[in-house]
């Protein structure tokens, strides 16, 4: 079992937004990606590949994204760029000693589906969660360019071991569901939704009943 707090490392001799290896016969990929992400770093991906995330990641559970749409209602900044940004669903644990972030499990995303078209047409291009996503979500997703990936599910301690830095920067009142700024090293993670609407949740299942004939 790997520590807590480290992570095995799968992205050696890799550059950014470059593919790093054939999976599954070919059919998905594994691409090495840092933030902020371009346009052009997204459109390879598809439904089913792998990425390996690295740089600034921002959370945000629902009662963050509530106050992020009082902030845009009234003309005020949010509290981080959001041009090129990947926002991940989750509600950290308080950390042990030496790390840097307590378990980071993701959260279920549809909570936050009411909000994300509004931040996706602001410039948002990664969203981070588990769980399906509403047809205006998944519209937005392809109509701005952005994806949403998964993070592992039931495995906080192994996500947070991606994790280098974490620091609250906005509305601490709200303890685990405070905005966070992580800095996080090859976080792995699955391409859910595509910018060319590719839905895993629809091919997977698909690929698998017919691999059974």
């Amino acid at each position: 079992m790997w520590p807590a707090c480290r992570w095995p490392s799968t992205s050696a001799a890799t550059s950014p937004a470059a593919p790093a290896a054939h999976c599954k016969g070919g059919e998905a990929m594994q691409y090495v990606l840092k933030t902020p992400l371009q346009k052009s770093d997204l459109a390879p991906l598809k439904a089913g590949d792998t990425v390996l995330l690295s740089g600034v990641v921002y959370t945000a559970r629902d009662a963050a994204h509530a106050r992020m749409m009082e902030l845009l209602d009234k003309g005020e900044p949010l509290p981080f760029p959001i041009e090129g940004a990947a926002v991940y669903y989750v509600g950290p644990t308080p950390e042990r000693p030496g790390c840097a972030i307590g378990a980071a499990g993701p959260t279920t995303s549809g909570r936050m589906d009411a909000y994300t078209p509004r931040l996706l047409d602001l410039g948002l291009s990664c969203m981070i969660g588990k769980g399906k996503r509403s047809e205006a979500v998944k519209q937005s997703v392809v109509k701005n360019g952005a994806v949403y990936l998964a993070a592992i599910g039931g495995a906080g301690a192994l996500m947070a071991g991606s994790v280098q830095s974490c620091e609250i920067i906005a509305w601490p009142d709200l303890g685990c569901e405070a905005v966070r700024r992580l800095v996080v090293k090859d976080f792995p993670l699955t391409v859910l939704l595509d910018t060319h609407g590719g839905d895993l949740y629809q091919s997977g299942p698909a690929a698998y009943l017919a691999s059974l004939t």
